[in-house]
């Protein structure tokens, strides 16, 4: 085994999870992390169509908010948000894997993809400082990432369909908070055991 290949395999302080996979050169980093953003794209895609419509809200509870807050943890905040941006950029451009198999730049869905691609960086970087490697630190990272999606997607909801603000919160923030917390249990659960298992095998 290699020193890069072994120092990829074993945890260390500064490291995501995609830090742990081997490349035993610099070449195969890049396809490495190449595949990593595709793949954290398309995760998030397949996420987005685990929809459930809530009556009366544009905005249905889907899987897409959790899978792009564990890409930017598990991928770091680079390669995250260049995960997130292909996915938000082939969304527009008419891939139809944004919530229920919706795409374009119309949606009045559209800023909580925006959203992800800012908390995809504070979610991977502060997995970098050791925010996804306990159940506490997790909780945090994940509610960060979070507000951030909302800080984003609740304005924009209101100004592309014409709501007032707080109808927007109404509709877009409020129906979600329990389904965000369990999201947040499932992060809590599945992060610091991933490291565990990572450290065990290191």
């Amino acid at each position: 085994m290699s020193a890069l290949t072994s120092a990829a395999a074993t945890p260390r302080p500064g490291a995501v999870l995609a830090d742990l996979l081997p490349a035993s050169s610099a070449a195969r980093a890049r396809v490495r992390d190449a595949a990593l953003v595709v793949g954290g794209a398309a995760l998030t895609g397949i996420a987005a169509q685990i929809a459930l419509p809530i009556p009366g809200s544009p905005v249905p509870v889907t899987g897409q908010t959790f899978a792009a807050l564990l890409v930017g943890a598990g991928l770091g905040a680079g390669r995250g948000f260049l995960a997130l941006a292909l996915y938000a950029v082939a969304g527009v451009a008419g891939m139809p894997w944004f919530a229920e198999a919706s795409s374009g730049a119309g949606l009045p869905t559209l800023g909580y993809v925006m959203g992800m691609l800012l908390a995809s960086v504070a979610v991977g970087t502060l997995a970098r400082r050791g925010g996804d490697r306990g159940a506490l630190r997790t909780a945090g990272t994940m509610a960060v990432g979070l507000a951030l999606i909302y800080a984003v997607g609740v304005p924009y909801l209101a100004l592309s369909t014409g709501m007032s603000l707080g109808e927007a919160v109404a509709a877009g923030l409020v129906p979600f908070l329990i389904g965000d917390a369990l999201k947040a249990a499932l992060a809590m659960g599945a992060l610091p055991a991933a490291w565990k298992l990572a450290g065990r095998k290191g």
